[in-house]
C-alpha cells in the first residue's frame, strides 16, 4: 500500500482542496480532469477581444460566513468585494431583486412602509392546512399569488424543465424577502469575486510538488490502476456506467453577444416571463467593478434537461431522481477504497464555500484514518435525505 498514490478526480474546489491538504499532510496524490483547465464548472478566463475576465460556465459569486473557509481561500489568491444585486424584467418592467420593500412598492405601485408592506403582503399569502408541500405552495404561503406569478413560476419553469409544484418547497426558502431596501442578494458577511479569477486560485490551491495535476485525462482510462484511495467528485452515476438509470441534471447553453460600451447596466438581470425563451442575461465585466473595459461581452442562459455528453451543472432531485440516488448510495457504501465528493458525487446543490468546507473536512478525517487501519467513508456527507 506504501507505493500506491491517491487518485482524485476533478480539478475543482472539492480535488483541489482535499489534495492540497493531503500534500500538506505529505501525501502525494494524482488529481485528475477530463477537461483542458483546472476549476470545473468556476473556470475563469480574460476574453481576448474585450479584456473581460469571463466565467466560462456561468458566473460564481463567493458568498460565506464560514471563517475558516475565507481565510482559507484568501491564503491563494486576492478577493476583491463584490455585492450582487440582480434586477428582474416582469411585462417589459424592471424590478429590483431579490424581492424587497423596492420591489414590492415598484410592482404594487406604493410607497409602503416596511412594517405597512409586511402586513400587507400577510393579506396577500395563502395559508395551508398542511405545511407547504412543494415550490409553489411555498411562494404562495411566503408572498401571494401575484408576486408568486411574476417573479417566481415563469422562471422556475425554464430553469428547472418541471411544473413548480413538482420541485420541493425547500428550493425556494434559501431565497431571501425583505422588507427593507437591502438589494444584496447575500446575507453572508464574506462576499467577493477573486480580482484573478477562480481559475487562478484554484491553480494556486493545487501548485504543490506532492500533487501531479493531469488534465484533459478521463477516469476511465486509470481505473484499473491499483491507488490507494479515490476522491471521486463526477457523477456518482457516472461513476458506475449509469447501471440503474440517469439521474436527472440540468444543463446550460450560453448564447454570447458582444457590444461596445456597455450592454444592460448590471452584472445579472433576470427574464422572469415564461414567453423568453432565456433565464437571464449576465454581462461579465460588471462582475469585477474594480476594472474599466470599453466593450462588453454578454451571455443569455438557455437551460434544459443534461443529456450524454453535456456537462451537468446542478441535480433535480425530484422522487425518481431519490430513489434512483438510493440504489446508488447503496452500492457506493460496499465501497472500500471510494469516497465521492462535491455537488455532483454526492448529487446536492452545494454553493462553493459548502463545497469547500467538506473537501476540509473530507481530507481531514482521510489523513486521520489514513495514521491508522479504519477505512474511509463513501459519504462524509450523505446525498440522501436525513
Amino acid at each position: 500500500m506504501a507505493n500506491k498514490q491517491v487518485c482524485i478526480v476533478g480539478a475543482g474546489f472539492s480535488g483541489a482542496v482535499i489534495a492540497r491538504q493531503l500534500a500538506e499532510a505529505s501525501i502525494s496524490s494524482v488529481v485528475i480532469d477530463k477537461r483542458s483547465h483546472s476549476a470545473g464548472n468556476c473556470h475563469t478566463d480574460r476574453d481576448a477581444e474585450t479584456g473581460v475576465m469571463v466565467h466560462r460556465y456561468g458566473p460564481h459569486i463567493f458568498h460565506t460566513d464560514i471563517e475558516e473557509v475565507w481565510e482559507y481561500v484568501n491564503k491563494f489568491g486576492e478577493f476583491m468585494p463584490f455585492v450582487n444585486r440582480p434586477k428582474a424584467v416582469v411585462a417589459g418592467k424592471v424590478y429590483s431583486l431579490p424581492v424587497n420593500l423596492h420591489t414590492i412598492n415598484q410592482f404594487f405601485g406604493t410607497s409602503m412602509s416596511p412594517a405597512e408592506a409586511e402586513e400587507f403582503i400577510c393579506s396577500k399569502t395563502i395559508s395551508f392546512e398542511h405545511e407547504p408541500a412543494n415550490f409553489e405552495e411555498q411562494a404562495q404561503s411566503m408572498i401571494g399569488k401575484e408576486l408568486y406569478e411574476a417573479f417566481f413560476k415563469g422562471y422556475t419553469e425554464k430553469q428547472w424543465g418541471v411544473s413548480p409544484t413538482e420541485l420541493p418547497a425547500s428550493i425556494l426558502k434559501r431565497l431571501p424577502l425583505r422588507f427593507n431596501y437591502n438589494d444584496n442578494y447575500f446575507s453572508h458577511p464574506h462576499q467577493g469575486i477573486p480580482r484573478e479569477g477562480y481559475t487562478a486560485i484554484v491553480d494556486n490551491i493545487l501548485d504543490h510538488k506532492l500533487i501531479d495535476l493531469r488534465l484533459s485525462t478521463n477516469f476511465t482510462s486509470l481505473q484499473n490502476e491499483e491507488w490507494q484511495h479515490v476522491f471521486y467528485s463526477g457523477p456518482i452515476d457516472s461513476y458506475y456506467n449509469n447501471c440503474f438509470g440517469d439521474l436527472g441534471y440540468r444543463t446550460l447553453d450560453f448564447k454570447e453577444f458582444r457590444q461596445d460600451g456597455d450592454a444592460q447596466g448590471n452584472a445579472v438581470i433576470n427574464q422572469c416571463d415564461s414567453d423568453v425563451p432565456y433565464t437571464r442575461t449576465t454581462e461579465h465585466k460588471y462582475f469585477a467593478p474594480w476594472e474599466s473595459h470599453d466593450q462588453s461581452i454578454c451571455f443569455r442562459e438557455y437551460s434544459r434537461a443534461c443529456t450524454a455528453g453535456d456537462i451537468p451543472y446542478y441535480p433535480i432531485r425530484l422522487t425518481n431522481d431519490k430513489s434512483l440516488l438510493g440504489k446508488y448510495v447503496n452500492k457506493a457504501e460496499t465501497e472500500s477504497t471510494v469516497t465521492f465528493v462535491g455537488r455532483l458525487g454526492t448529487y446536492r446543490y452545494l454553493d462553493m464555500d459548502k463545497t469547500i468546507a467538506e473537501a476540509l473536512e473530507t481530507a481531514a478525517l482521510y489523513i486521520n484514518r489514513h495514521k491508522s487501519t479504519n477505512q474511509m467513508p463513501a459519504f462524509v456527507h450523505s446525498p440522501l435525505p436525513s
